[in-house]
């Protein structure tokens, strides 16, 4: 962490000791922000600053910007479940690129607050694993267990979207890359910021 970054203490409910959070200016206005590949570590902040900021206020929105290449598939699970779980509506922004996971964070946020910039792009494929890395015995389970990941993500896609499962299923078996017009036509997205 940087040095200067200002910290609270932060008792959770039910224990003694509280615990050292780091809060500067943008997270005190509920701006959060996915500039990076997804993995264990800006999951695990991001689900943590929007469990916090929820129980300081449920009543004001969070808003998360996105800038993410995508990355591991369980962590960003996490974090689009984290956003259904909190009470605080979970505005999502697409600033740049919001590919693979990062499209799926990006479809996971409030319906009717999910936006992106005029020339943001969007990108959606089926997920991947490493496979080759696997003794054969691991790569059979690991494989069982990516469909059913899969399954569970076009499933998502299909209620976050309002497309039918056929289309999701269809359109993950590629790289799908669209303009933010192409993404809120396709209900990735609702609205596309408007430049002022």
């Amino acid at each position: 962490m940087p040095v200067g970054v200002p910290k609270v203490p932060f008792r959770i409910p039910g224990e003694e000791d509280a615990v050292w959070v780091d809060v500067n200016r943008l997270y005190r206005e509920r701006l959060l922000f996915l500039g990076q590949e997804i993995d264990s570590e800006i999951s695990n902040q991001l689900v943590g600053l929007m469990v916090y900021l929820s129980i300081e206020d449920n009543t004001q929105d969070i808003f998360l910007f996105i800038n993410s290449p995508g990355g591991w598939i369980i962590p960003g699970i996490a974090l689009y479940d984290t956003m259904q779980f909190v009470d605080s509506d979970v505005h999502t922004i697409c600033m740049g690129l919001a590919a693979s996971m990062g499209s799926f964070i990006l479809a996971g946020g409030e319906i009717t607050k999910r936006l992106a910039f005029p020339h943001a792009r969007v990108m959606i494929h089926q997920p991947a694993s490493s496979f080759y890395k696997a003794q054969t015995g691991e790569c059979i389970l690991e494989s069982e267990e990516i469909l059913n990941i899969r399954e569970t993500i076009t499933r998502i896609y299909v209620q976050r979207t309002g497309q039918n499962f056929f289309i999701i299923s269809e359109d993950m078996e590629r790289d799908i890359f669209m303009s933010a017009v192409e993404a809120r036509d396709y209900g990735i997205i609702d609205l596309i910021s408007v430049n002022l």
